[in-house]
């Protein structure tokens, strides 16, 4: 007789679910990453993971619990929320208890530090409750996204300013996500009454301004810092820009194409800003 598996209930599975999982990984492990790859200490590494971590759980609770109305009208699929598979209350409950645990670990990285990171979790917050409809909806993803080097910086040994390609790499892998995330929903965010940039946009010329923000990134990462970039360098942006501008193959050859031509190239960005790790500040 075999022992019967216990499963989890199900609304812990929903809520889990409810967090945007995939993002939440991704930009936690990229910021752990550039922390160790900048020589940050083993504790200053868990302390600024886990500020990042409860940010990120906290923006996408409350992403799901804010848009679960919206998202059950549209029939939307893999949304727990939406689905009944866990509470409105109980997410909103999750939410709120990240953002005060994500406000303590951030106060603990130090005054600067911790005031930079919360105004990119309030950025976020505010572009679930309103600039997500807004002509403004990349600037909360600038201020995130930008902000994540001014967090790693400041917590190296004397709390240094980082260099400004490393800002400003980040504020356009910002950009290049936010346009990357939206471009498979667009058609549906229209139906909803969704019009942030671009929808307004559209999915054409979006798939089209996709690959300028991640190859401006690559630009900066490669000649921003001081020296010559080298060989390599050269070869880096020969290689990104023919990637990136993947989307511009008809979509009746590759629907897919401009997602995985701006996935290959953020990935080469978020290597270049790993490679740079030691030098950010």
């Amino acid at each position: 007789m075999h022992g019967s598996v216990t499963r989890p209930p199900r609304p812990l599975v929903g809520l889990a679910l409810s967090c945007h999982p995939g993002p939440v990984v991704a930009v936690t492990a990229l910021v752990v990453a550039l922390s160790v790859s900048s020589g940050l200490g083993g504790m200053r590494c868990v302390l600024v993971g886990g500020a990042v971590l409860t940010g990120q759980l906290s923006v996408g609770w409350c992403n799901d619990a804010f848009d679960a109305r919206r998202d059950a009208a549209a029939g939307r699929r893999g949304k727990p929320v939406a689905e009944g598979v866990v509470s409105r209350s109980t997410v909103w409950q999750a939410a709120f208890t990240a953002l005060l645990l994500c406000a303590v670990l951030s106060a603990a990285c130090g005054p600067v530090a911790g005031a930079v990171h919360l105004t990119g979790v309030v950025a976020a917050w505010t572009y679930n409750l309103k600039l997500k409809t807004t002509a403004l909806s990349w600037l909360p993803y600038v201020i995130g996204f930008g902000g994540l080097p001014v967090l790693v910086a400041l917590n190296m040994p004397g709390h240094p300013w980082p260099a400004w390609w490393a800002v400003t790499a980040g504020a356009l892998l910002g950009v290049g996500a936010h346009l990357g995330d939206v471009l498979p929903d667009i058609d549906g965010d229209l139906a909803a009454g969704s019009r942030g940039l671009p929808q307004r946009l559209g999915a054409a010329r979006t798939r089209m301004l996709l690959p300028v923000p991640l190859v401006a990134a690559s630009a900066v990462l490669v000649l921003g810092p001081a020296g010559p970039p080298g060989w390599w360098g050269a070869l880096t942006l020969a290689a990104v820009v023919p990637t990136a501008f993947a989307g511009f193959v008809p979509r009746r050859t590759w629907r897919k194409a401009a997602l995985a031509g701006a996935v290959a190239a953020a990935s080469v960005d978020v290597a270049l800003l790993l490679m740079r790790g030691t030098s950010i500040a």
